[in-house]
């Protein structure tokens, strides 16, 4: 497959959707966050409330997935898909949409396990986006308009939804340097830095 995919993890407040965006417009290619759950919502049948409802959080309660169950649209038909927990089907959903992608067109796509998806595809490039935590708690509280105490909270609810999201459905720890191809910090290179990291990193090994 020619085309090259970024992936792109991230901790909460470390700037990972604006590395995302401007890796993205340098590339002239498309970034896929949110964007990715209407598309899977779309081709899976189920409704992107649903998608939105479980993005990037585990959610193991049986009874939430039966009652969520009833809101869906008829979507994959075997009988396998349709005994699964609906926060597996949602993942499963989403992980055919990022290979979808993938073999569509070259792309950035942020969050959503999309390394682990793409692990058999050569051409990805898998970066993780972190920083430190000062500078993201005062950016957090300038985005959301909140004092730094409630900042702070918010970034650890967020970091640990996805920290095991990620690690409930991959094989591999969620911001472990060992699971991605970059582990960059954005409080010292700031979004434009990292962006020419991972560009420098694309030109060293896919010459």
């Amino acid at each position: 497959m020619s085309n090259i995919v970024y992936t792109i993890g991230r901790e909460f407040g470390s700037g990972g959707r604006a590395v995302g965006d401007m890796l993205a417009k340098k590339l002239g290619i498309k970034c896929y966050d949110k964007e990715l759950l209407q598309r899977a919502a779309k081709e899976s049948g189920y409704c992107k409330e649903i998608f939105e409802n479980h993005d990037e959080k585990p959610t193991n309660s049986f009874l939430y997935s039966l009652v969520m169950d009833t809101y869906s649209i008829s979507g994959y038909s075997s009988a396998p898909f349709l005994d699964m927990p609906l926060n597996h089907k949602i993942f499963l959903a989403q992980f055919e949409t990022i290979k979808k992608l993938a073999a569509e067109e070259s792309c950035v796509i942020v969050g959503r396990c999309a390394d682990y998806a793409l692990s058999e595809v050569p051409t990805c490039i898998n970066t993780f986006i972190h920083a430190d935590m000062d500078m993201r708690i005062k950016q957090i509280a300038s985005q959301m308009g909140v004092p730094a105490n409630k900042a702070r909270d918010i970034i650890q609810k967020n970091d640990k939804q996805r920290a095991s999201y990620y690690n409930y459905y991959t094989s591999k720890k969620w911001g472990d340097a060992r699971s991605y191809h970059l582990t960059l910090d954005s409080s010292q290179l700031g979004i434009e830095g990292c962006v020419d990291m991972i560009l420098a990193y694309k030109e060293h090994v896919m010459k």
